[in-house]
């Protein structure tokens, strides 16, 4: 195994070395009319005989640049491009290893943003206000790459192996293309679907709703939006793709994609189906049955997702966007699915108590199945330039059944047996849920002030059929059984409604205003659940209802919050203040039990304060929330559930609710000149009034929980990623980073009235590293420990993991392409009767032919067939150990086909 990594290491980087020399081309800018140094403009050298891209920098807040690199190139053409002023050229001779330009001088040009956009040498990246743009062509990919390949080579990019994006640290969770959206808000399916050569431009800015983006708010600053400008001549045609697999143990997959552009028109359809745990559409996993490096997203559904089973599913979707007349941009989409997951499963947990630690083993299989329909619409209403109405209905049916037989034993110190258990159940849901948002803003004047209503109403409905076997022996003296058969028929409604008005007055045009609203939120659960004993005479249930077991009664949370925000902006800083005061009513009426009716009245004040810094370089972000958090209906609620016969569980009337304390700071910087990219994130909470379990357990471990306030509960987790860029020469370099993430966390529960407190302390570091040359060839290879220590009942106990990851992707050959992952992961800690390390190695060939069209692949997944599924986990007092089924070695043969008649003459196009 060793001698085959080295080999691939070696012919991943074995190769001659082109005659190249260092450089720096430094330089001032001013504007030539007030001589005032310019920031954030783009400073690019291309290449003379086919204008690719050498490097580029951005100038900072003095107006300096530094160009840094190596070529063989003699001359090189400069380029120098900011918004608002003529683009700048010079051809420069590059013999020296160090060049000083001194200072120059831009000229203002009022159609300079024009030219920039026309010109065929666009700058690989153009800042706009709050929104950083890259030029497609500057970046080279592999042939048929599609955004997510795009995405990757971009600075400050991060795309894990799910495909979830991080830019500077913050998580991307809206992909627009022509700033609309495709596929509601799941990023993958345009990431993974779309071609890069259909791409123009990729602008990146902070998360935004349409009301802020209509009234100019500055959006959210933990979330980013990347949005993707086709090109002019792709905006009309019909594109997609094709494809199917067939594998040994009878597995395959199949799937197919169709895509009709024709200006603001789009129409998109999907359908797929496979049984080797790809969960659908939903997740953008089309893509790797197009030929792309498939074994990274197979091995992320299985270790990373934690999907347990052989799942087999099937999936179709549609999404619609159109501009009807002037006024109205609509969209909708569809997705639907089936999924059928069956499973065998064994864990092992130990509780830690003062009074001796117990022992449970369990034994369990299942299958699932589940069928969903979710269709979502919105439609922008912008009537003139100071009102725009937005309305988005959404719709979500779900079925599932499933079926479980459970058997568990549980032990004391001694190995004594308290209890045994087994359980048989089968249970069968149906969920619909509607929800509708009206919102209408109105701009007020010309200074930015505002006017603001939203409505939102979301209706619930949960119908659901249990048939229950529970038989539990409890080893005592003298030893005792509970017998348990019963069907149990339920409906649980949940209405909310939320009527928002808020009024924005600008004091100062763009740096002050005052924000005055009222929320008011009414949500009502009713709950009805219908239980009927088995009769052993007659072989049916009984037709009347066993009160024990049954419940009927109506849950209401009503708050009313006016609030004042202040808002403050100067330059790069901007500052909010917002102060609500919460009036909230809590009600239950049980109507099978009068007695336990309660109402009750709690009135408290939330705070908000927000200071965030931002360059285009540097981003600086200080938050505080106190938030006001009310029990839910179990807690509350004073009936006494018994329905596990191990565990009798009753709501605290008395219970208040929570007050948590919550702040963070993330601070990011980019050196574009030095391609150096650091982030870093704090964030921590102290809760005062948590709601927590507490439980008291008698002979036979049997248990009676109830809910109860505690303080001194608390978290702090930090995240922080640093990485560079090194070129080797203009088509080799390497990226090296260093990161991780490291969490202490202190929960606190009750147990035979005693506190017991669990202080988690984790560290996860992260070193990784990638070598790319141009789309020829790359190399991944990535480490993650992480070390763990628990403190319950002042005992420790410690963990330990590792995994080593190896990816590498060749095109050596031009039409071949080669790829492996190979993992590599070892938990010391889990139990003997688990497997503690195992190797995980997948792999795929492919080759295309009819100039691309068409795509052949082989796959092998689980090569050395050592895919496990063992995993441990820590929660309060008890430490568990469980291993699943997975799915095991399989070689797979699949075909795809790619059609597309967009561009001006309806060819195939492929950009490098």
């Amino acid at each position: 195994m060793k001698k085959l990594l080295m080999l691939l290491v070696i012919a991943m980087t074995s190769t001659v070395f082109s005659q190249t020399k260092s450089f720096e081309i430094s330089g001032t800018l001013t504007s030539k009319q007030d001589k005032i140094p310019i920031e954030s403009a783009t400073i690019y050298l291309q290449r003379v005989k086919d204008s690719t891209i050498i490097t580029y920098t951005i100038s900072d807040k003095k107006g300096e640049f530094l160009l840094e690199n190596k070529t063989s190139d003699k001359t090189a053409n400069l380029f120098i491009s900011y918004i608002g002023y003529k683009t700048y050229q010079k051809k420069i001779t590059i013999e020296n290893k160090k060049t000083s330009l001194g200072t120059i001088a831009l000229q203002e040009n009022a159609n300079a943003l024009q030219e920039v956009v026309i010109r065929a040498q666009a700058p690989p990246v153009t800042v706009k206000k709050d929104t950083l743009e890259f030029n497609v062509k500057s970046f080279k990919t592999k042939n048929n790459a599609n955004v997510e390949d795009l995405l990757k080579k971009l600075p400050g990019v991060e795309v894990d192996e799910d495909g979830k994006i991080k830019i500077n640290g913050k998580d991307v969770n809206k992909i627009l293309v022509n700033g609309k959206p495709f596929f509601s808000n799941d990023p993958t399916i345009a990431t993974k679907n779309l071609s890069k050569e259909m791409i123009e431009k990729i602008q990146v800015s902070n998360t935004k709703t349409d009301q802020e983006a209509f009234t100019g708010e500055d959006g959210a600053q933990t979330n980013k939006t990347v949005n993707l400008v086709i090109k002019k001549e792709n905006n009309k045609g019909v594109f997609g793709r094709v494809a199917a697999g067939a594998g040994t143990d009878k597995r395959y997959e199949y799937a197919g994609m169709y895509n009709r552009f024709n200006n603001n028109l789009r129409l998109s359809l999907l359908a797929g189906g496979n049984n080797i745990n790809s969960p659908g559409f939903s997740y953008g996993e089309i893509s790797k049955m197009f030929g792309g490096s498939s074994s990274r997203n197979i091995n992320s559904q299985i270790n990373n997702w934690g999907r347990e089973g052989i799942i087999t599913s099937n999936n179709k979707g549609l999404n619609y966007v159109d501009t009807w007349g002037k006024n109205i941009d609509a969209s909708t989409n569809y997705f639907g699915s089936t999924t059928n997951n069956n499973n065998t499963s064994k864990s092992e947990t130990e509780e830690t108590l003062e009074t001796g630690n117990i022992f449970t083993n369990s034994n369990s299989r299942s299958n699932d199945e589940s069928e969903k329909h979710s269709s979502e619409s919105k439609f922008k209403i912008e009537l003139d330039s100071t009102l725009l109405i937005t309305i988005r209905p959404e719709f979500n049916l779900t079925k599932t059944k499933n079926t479980n037989d459970n058997n568990s034993i549980s032990l004391n110190s001694n190995n004594d047996t308290i209890n045994t258990s087994s359980s048989k159940s089968l249970n069968e849901n149906t969920n619909n849920n509607f929800s509708n948002n009206l919102s209408v803003t109105k701009r007020i004047g010309k200074k930015g002030s505002y006017l603001k209503f939203n409505i939102n109403n979301d209706i619930n409905i949960r119908n659901s059929t249990n048939n229950i076997e529970n038989n539990v022996e409890i080893i005592n003296n003298p030893s005792e059984s509970r017998t348990t058969n019963q069907l149990r028929e339920g409906k649980n409604k949940n209405n909310t409604f939320f009527l928002e008005t808020k009024y924005q007055l600008s004091i100062i045009e763009k740096k002050l205003s005052l924000d005055l609203g009222v929320g008011y939120r009414n949500n009502v659960q009713k709950n009805t659940n219908n239980t009927y004993d088995y009769n052993d005479t007659t072989g049916e249930y009984e037709s009347f209802i066993n009160d024990e077991f049954s419940t009927d009664f109506r849950y209401d949370n009503i708050t009313t919050t006016p609030s004042i925000k202040i808002k403050y902006t100067k330059d790069k800083w901007s500052s909010n203040f917002t102060s609500e005061y919460l009036l909230r009513t809590l009600e239950s009426s049980d109507f099978l039990r009068p007695e336990l009716n309660l109402k009750r009245r709690f009135n408290a004040p939330q705070f908000s304060y927000r200071l965030n810094y931002r360059s285009t370089k540097t981003n600086l972000g200080l938050n505080y929330d106190l938030k006001n958090v009310a029990p839910y209906i179990n807690q509350i609620q004073a009936f006494k559930n018994i329905s596990n016969p191990l565990n009798t569980v009753e709501g605290n009337p008395l219970l208040s609710p929570s007050k948590r304390h919550t702040m963070s700071v993330d601070f990011s910087q980019n050196n574009f000149q030095k391609k150096i990219y650091f982030y870093s994130y704090i964030y921590g909470y102290i809760t005062e009034d948590e709601i927590v379990s507490k439980t008291e357990i008698g002979e036979g471990n049997l248990r009676n929980t109830t809910y109860e306030n505690v303080n001194g509960q608390y978290s702090l987790y930090g995240y922080l990623n640093y990485s560079k860029e090194i070129k080797i020469d203009t088509v080799k370099s390497i990226r090296v980073g260093i990161g991780g993430s490291s969490n202490i966390r202190k929960s606190i529960n009750l147990i035979n009235n005693t506190q017991n407190p669990s202080i988690s302390r984790s560290i996860s570091p992260n070193i990784y590293t990638r070598f790319n040359w141009r789309d020829i060839a790359s190399l991944s290879v990535r480490y993650r420990p992480s070390y763990t220590k628990n403190y319950i009942n002042n005992n420790l106990q410690e963990f330990t993991s590792h995994n080593v990851g190896i990816n590498t992707n060749n095109h050596f050959m031009k039409k071949i392409e080669f790829s492996n992952d190979i993992n590599y992961s070892y938990n010391p800690n889990i139990s003997d009767g688990f497997d503690k390390s195992a190797w995980f190695w997948n792999t795929s060939i492919s080759y295309s032919l009819f100039k691309d069209k068409a795509n052949l692949s082989i796959k092998a997944y689980d090569l050395l067939n050592q895919n496990i599924n063992a995993r441990q986990y820590a929660y309060n007092n008890k430490i568990t150990n469980r291993q699943s089924t997975v799915l095991q070695r399989y070689f797979m043969f699949s075909f795809s086909w790619k059609f597309n008649s967009l561009g001006k003459k309806g060819a195939t196009r492929h950009y490098k």
